[in-house]
């Protein structure tokens, strides 16, 4: 099976606490039900819903066990990366 395949569109959709998706590294990642839990704050999720948020992630320093986290979260691909 292939992977879904978001445009930048429907990504852009979701942005909200609500309805909160982010890019990884080229990868697209529901993370709405994670919000409440993060670590860092909901407030450091939100700034990056609806958008790349690999920089910021990357710039963090996130555990190998948080990087283990988004298997279970993982929407697809976002459209055009690699």
């Amino acid at each position: 099976m292939s992977e879904k395949i978001v445009t930048l569109a429907e990504l852009k959709e979701h942005n909200t606490k609500d309805k909160l998706w982010l890019v990884l590294h080229g990868k697209v990642y529901d993370a709405t039900k994670f919000a409440d839990e993060h670590p860092g704050g909901e407030d450091a999720i939100l700034s990056v819903a609806g958008q790349d948020g690999s920089d910021p992630f990357d710039d963090v320093g996130h555990s190998k066990e948080a990087r283990e986290l988004l298997v279970d979260l993982l929407v697809g691909k976002i459209e055009g990366s690699a």
